[in-house]
């Protein structure tokens, strides 16, 4: 099998990387500025010549707020860039795997609340709408495709939630942080890993891909002063009193069974996988710094 990554300087397009290249996985990786999914020429050219088995698609405009003032930038990434992706794919016999959001849901649904796949969509923003016509125009066009909304992703990355909290409270004696919108925190390393099982299951179509259970923004930052050791106080807020160019919506908790059923896994609650995570990461920091027993860097992470 051959892979081909597109965003592959994300880091969801990183944590695939690390993945394949464990499993001594033959893969390439492109990202901007070279390469922009939304010039069919250069992309066409590309994957015809070098005939992988799947495309993975990490390329996305995540910046929720500036895609309500650039919304031909979103358009471009999120949907046509998508879309080329599925043309080319389908006429070369490829595989596409395309992430999508928990965005593409106003998260007002009356009964139940927890959203399944077949749930009726209705994006409030810009990066919700551009996300769910790439959905639709992946699904239309090519017939080995298979897409995952995800959530609130974390990784080894800094535009994550993670990094911005860790920001926040650095220096600060206390922040404020929103307790009114609901979502799963889920990891890369999830996403990846039951990325490659659902390749080598053969699936296809829309699934949701979330770690179990659900969050604030609020309780989420919490774990995470918690678990980095932060002398921080924190307070519990609502998303009207911070500024911001987007509407969001409020509860978008997805429904990971379809997924977990395919494939006949159980997946881990979203604290268990986030408290794993960092053990990990101040592990991987206490490697590089053997003689360190604590520092903080830029970010005011503390590593222990």
């Amino acid at each position: 099998m051959k892979y081909i990554i597109f965003g592959n300087k994300g880091q969801l397009g990183k944590e695939l990387t690390e993945l394949l290249k464990n499993k001594g996985i033959e893969y390439l990786g492109y990202d901007l500025p070279d390469y922009d999914i939304s010039n069919y020429k250069l992309i066409s050219e590309l994957i015809t010549v070098q005939a992988p088995d799947v495309v993975l698609n990490c390329a996305a405009y995540n910046d929720v707020d500036l895609a309500e003032l650039y919304y031909e930038d979103a358009y471009r990434a999120n949907t046509a860039g998508v879309e080329n992706l599925a043309i080319i794919c389908e006429r070369n016999k490829i595989k596409l795997v395309h992430y999508s959001t928990d965005y593409v849901f106003d998260g007002i649904k009356d009964i139940a609340g927890i959203y399944v796949e077949n749930d009726k969509t209705y994006p409030v923003n810009n990066y919700g709408k551009t996300k769910l016509q790439g959905e639709k125009l992946a699904l239309a066009k090519c017939s080995n495709v298979l897409i995952f909304r995800t959530s609130w992703l974390y990784g080894d990355g800094e535009r994550n939630f993670v990094n911005n909290v860790l920001k926040w409270a650095d220096g600060k004696e206390h922040i404020k942080v929103a307790d009114n919108e609901f979502s799963i925190p889920t990891s890369t390393r999830l996403v990846a890993d039951i990325t490659l099982k659902a390749i080598n299951n053969n699936l296809t179509g829309l699934y949701h891909l979330v770690n179990t259970g659900y969050a604030s923004r609020y309780d989420w930052a919490k774990l995470i002063i918690e678990q980095y050791e932060l002398d921080v106080i924190i307070y519990p807020a609502f998303s009207k009193d911070f500024l911001s160019i987007a509407k969001r919506p409020l509860f978008t908790v997805m429904n990971n069974e379809k997924i977990a059923s395919a494939l006949q896994i159980e997946i881990p609650h979203w604290k268990t996988e986030f408290i794993d995570f960092v053990r990990r990461m101040k592990s991987q920091k206490s490697k590089e710094h053997p003689n360190l027993h604590q520092i903080r860097n830029e970010t005011g992470i503390v590593e222990l």
